[in-house]
């Protein structure tokens, strides 16, 4: 059954991180969402949207604020012949199948609708849908997605499950695996990763992964980074227990603080400039000594979307991987705007971090 997620009211629109929330925690519960939609408060063609929608065989879940709450529920009552009622200090149809404080369930022949008020600095309500599926999650590094489908296909097969394959960045694929049962999920997952030794993660969040593996083993990491700005540190801290394994990360945007902070060669910047397997080798040699973490990855490139050159054209990024034993440097290419390159990058070097250590990480 499909899902569509509806805000209703301005701060949705103009109040991103209240809307990021929002969507984290819908997709958290709900998995992929199909569709979404904004109407802002003075936008009363949402009144008809919303009958026509309830037409449809899918999941609706409505969030909007206090002032548009009950506003809401009368416009469900209008579609459905039903009454509000008042039920714990809120105003709600008749027919909620279940209902939480700022939170209730409608279901009828087509479809469930779940309502939240939300409004800003708030704590998401409780979203009601009951589970059709059961979803397990799989990254799969330096294999195509050609490839996957043709191992993975036989064992579905086999288990009775479904699955969706998502290319994160070049040589990482996600798979999302879906299943009626959690035994058939375990075994498709069990099955595959004797297929694939050494290339297969089973885990939702590969950051929170990344993290249990490292604590379990005492295990830190730092990082050095230039184009990037920060966006590698914040992958890992926006989750929890970041602190027990990431000693930290140094923005060396320009090349007195890659001189200074990390130690990188003059002679090394003026000869081959700052976006090169050079540079970013030493970048991450002075984090690692700086810190004395157990890796550190470092990152150079050219975000854009200018500064590029014929020999350096935007999107051109070089990113170091080191441990104590061992460093790798890459040259990439990256397309797309700014903000894209810069997710890009953060992504291959946390690519590059797991496939440094195969014996820890996998």
């Amino acid at each position: 059954m499909k899902k569509h997620l509806i805000f209703i009211g301005n701060k949705f629109t103009h109040n991103v991180p209240l809307q990021e929330y929002i969507l984290r925690n819908a997709q958290r519960q709900l998995g992929f969402i199909d569709k979404i939609s904004f109407f802002k408060d003075d936008d009363t063609a949402w009144f008809l949207y919303l009958q026509e929608e309830l037409n449809a065989a899918q999941k609706l879940l409505i969030v909007t604020s206090k002032q548009n709450f009950s506003t809401v529920g009368k416009v469900l009552c209008t579609a459905t012949n039903d009454s509000q009622i008042l039920r714990d200090g809120m105003l709600i149809p008749q027919k909620a199948s279940l209902y939480e404080p700022r939170s209730y369930l409608l279901e009828n022949s087509k479809n469930f609708v779940n309502v939240l008020q939300m409004d800003e600095g708030e704590k998401i309500p409780e979203i009601l849908f009951v589970h059709e599926e059961i979803k397990g999650v799989i990254h799969i590094f330096e294999e195509d997605k050609e490839t996957i489908i043709n191992i993975l296909t036989p064992i579905a097969q086999m288990y009775e499950v479904h699955f969706d394959i998502t290319q994160i960045v070049e040589g990482w694929q996600r798979v999302d695996v879906y299943s009626k049962k959690y035994g058939d999920i375990t075994k498709f997952i069990e099955a595959s990763k004797k297929l694939l030794p050494k290339k297969l993660i089973a885990s939702s969040n590969i950051i929170e992964y990344i993290i249990s593996r490292l604590s379990h083993v005492s295990k830190k990491v730092t990082f050095a980074e230039s184009c990037t700005g920060g966006l590698l540190a914040y992958y890992f801290t926006k989750n929890n227990g970041a602190s027990n394994i990431l000693e930290g990360s140094l923005v060396t945007y320009s090349n007195g603080l890659k001189e200074n902070w990390l130690a990188v060669d003059h002679n090394v910047l003026e000869q081959n400039g700052a976006v090169s397997a050079e540079v970013v080798a030493e970048m991450s040699d002075g984090a690692l000594n700086v810190s004395g973490a157990d890796y550190a990855l470092s990152i150079s490139g050219i975000a854009g979307d200018s500064g590029g050159t014929d020999e350096k054209p935007v999107g051109t990024v070089y990113i170091g991987a080191r441990s104590q034993t061992q460093h790798v440097q890459r040259h990439y290419h990256f397309n797309g705007d700014r903000n894209y390159v810069q997710h890009q990058s953060a992504l291959m070097a946390i690519k590059m971090l797991l496939l440094l250590d195969r014996e820890t990480f996998f």
